[in-house]
């Protein structure tokens, strides 16, 4: 990214004056991580990527927490809650000893204040998928300062879970949300210290393109079985780091504490581990989902009456199962994982109870790949791919440039769309510009790209159904554009409304299947994810689901 001297001194000012010296003077006894971009945002509310969501999260707390060993939802902010007979009305019981970074207290009116704004038709946020059930809008009732009454529609089964969203300060943030202002608050020229969480740490400061420092909330409520503060560690940095060969030679050099390693990178890591004091570890296999989507969205596609060929080609069955059938993922799996892998078949993932066992694969197949083409009214000149009309079938390939990985598996996935007779225009961007075409302004054709994912499939709600900011081929639709995404919406609701896990998994399995004939995403692989981390850090309990209580980690002194 492109920034003159001049934007790099207001950016000082703005910060407080922050610089390399001020990073290099802070005790050294500080952990110290990499993330691969600058923070899009520096409002939780409005953050839709890593970049963002890595930053924020140690800095807010929600109601509830996932613990990834058990699956089973614990208190945060809540200490504790009741659900009706009926499973309709779920009353939280708040903690009275919590306390915003400000040092304003917390209560129920903030809790009520964070669904306000969720609910706010003047803010773009992706959790108002989250809750919103049939078409329907949670109720939010203060029932005292720290009791909050929910009422839901129908059951909810993924509510509690969802509760781990990130609770806002209504005392900071009421007047710009009143003030139509909401989504200009707490942007990334903020001074950070003025980002009022409730998260065991604060934004200290932030220098774009090099890095972010956080130190612990001083009000964070949080205390061990002795009645130590927690977090025990009391500094951070977050080095941006946009070159994943450059993070790795900043781990090995001692500079940073954890670094997930790519495959290629773990045998070399394992043996150097004991001179260098590390360790590596297997978390297991990826919750993610990695992907290529075409745009389907006729709102680009379609103007003053002409449509662009590129949007029939890109809605036509047998080009998508054509351009499934040409993904070659066991070389992915052995070329750019290494071996750590198996080709990912449905949208969750294997290690989930819902996932579906017998769907078969689209294999590696380019014969099968030019039949399917033939069959949708594709056909060759001089090896050239053509469709029905004549139209030379040429798009524009996106993914996001540093991540090494992902470079590569393009490459493998553009060396056999040309083989097909496609002209695929390979466009590399930067990640906060890639999710600006994805979300904002529509302006692209083919992206491979992943999303996080996790143990409850209505988590990805702003994904799968067709009113959702993240439903990337055609996102936020007024009404389901086609039939399917209609049944993918009524399964996704009926699945979420079902306690039973068997019975819910009927109807995920369904919206597998809906995802796996329709191809609006076309998986290739899921990775055994590896995290190496210093062993000097202590209470680090890393997951495919994430990192369970981090405020508990601690550094050998």
């Amino acid at each position: 990214m492109k920034r003159v001297f001049v934007n790099i001194l207001i950016f000082l000012v703005l910060l407080g004056g922050c610089n390399f010296e001020k990073f290099e003077s802070l005790p050294k006894n500080m952990l110290v991580t990499s993330v691969i971009s600058d923070p899009k945002t520096f409002n939780p509310i409005l953050a839709n990527e890593t970049s963002s969501t890595d930053v924020l999260d140690p800095v807010f707390a929600g109601l509830t927490r996932l613990n990834p060993f058990t699956f089973q939802v614990e208190p945060d902010l809540a200490r504790s809650w009741t659900i009706s007979s009926d499973k309709k009305v779920i009353t939280m019981n708040l903690r009275k000893d919590v306390y915003f970074s400000d040092g304003k207290p917390f209560s129920a009116d903030d809790v009520v204040f964070t669904f306000k704004v969720i609910y706010s038709p003047a803010v773009l946020s992706s959790y108002r998928d989250l809750f919103t059930i049939q078409g329907k809008q949670i109720k939010v009732e203060k029932v005292d300062n720290h009791t909050v009454r929910f009422i839901l529609p129908v059951p909810f089964y993924p509510f509690l879970e969802s509760l781990s969203i990130p609770v806002l300060p209504e005392h900071v943030l009421q007047k710009p949300l009143l003030d139509d202002m909401f989504e200009r608050t707490w942007n990334i020229i903020t001074p950070p210290r003025q980002i009022i969480g409730l998260g065991p740490y604060t934004l200290e400061s932030y220098v774009p393109s090099q890095y972010i420092l956080l130190k612990a909330n001083p009000h964070y409520y949080g205390k061990d079985d002795t009645g130590v503060q927690l977090p025990y560690i009391k500094n951070r940095a977050m080095l941006i780091v946009q070159n994943q060969d450059a993070q790795y030679v900043k781990f090995i050099s001692g500079e940073t504490d954890i670094y997930n390693p790519r495959p290629q990178e773990v045998a070399s890591l394992e043996s150097m581990s004991k001179k260098r004091h590390f360790i590596v570890k297997n978390i297991g296999l990826d919750t993610g989902i990695m992907f290529i989507s075409f745009n389907r969205n006729p709102r680009h596609y379609i103007k003053d009456g002409k449509v662009n060929p590129k949007y029939r080609w890109f809605t036509n069955h047998d080009f998508l199962k054509a351009v499934a059938h040409s993904i070659d993922k066991r070389a992915v799996i052995n070329d750019v994982y290494r071996g750590y892998g198996e080709p990912a078949i449905a949208f969750v993932p294997r290690n989930v109870p819902v996932y579906h066992k017998t769907m078969p694969d689209y294999a590696y197949n380019l014969d099968e790949a030019r039949a399917l083409l033939k069959k949708g009214g594709f056909h060759w000149k001089n090896g050239r791919l053509y469709d029905d009309r004549n139209n030379r079938v040429e798009f524009d390939f996106f993914t996001n440039s540093g991540n090494e990985q992902r470079e590569r598996i393009a490459s493998i996935i553009l060396t056999d769309l040309t083989r097909l007779g496609m002209k695929v225009n390979y466009k590399p961007l930067d990640f906060n510009t890639l999710v600006e075409k994805l979300t904002t302004n529509f302006d692209w054709d083919c992206v491979l790209i992943a999303l996080t994912g996790g143990y409850e499939p209505y988590n990805g709600a702003n994904v799968l159904l067709s009113s959702g900011m993240l439903h990337i081929w055609n996102p936020s639709e007024k009404v389901p554009a086609t039939k399917w995404e209609a049944g993918i919406d009524r399964l996704m609701v009926k699945g979420a409304e079902e306690y039973n896990i068997q019975k819910r998994a009927v109807y995920y399995k369904k919206v597998q299947e809906i995802l796996h004939d329709e191809l609006p995403l076309i998986p290739i692989v899921r990775q055994e994810d590896f995290v190496a981390y210093t062993d000097r850090l202590e209470n680090y309990r890393p997951t495919v689901f994430g990192n369970y209580r981090p405020e508990m980690m601690r550094l050998k002194q």
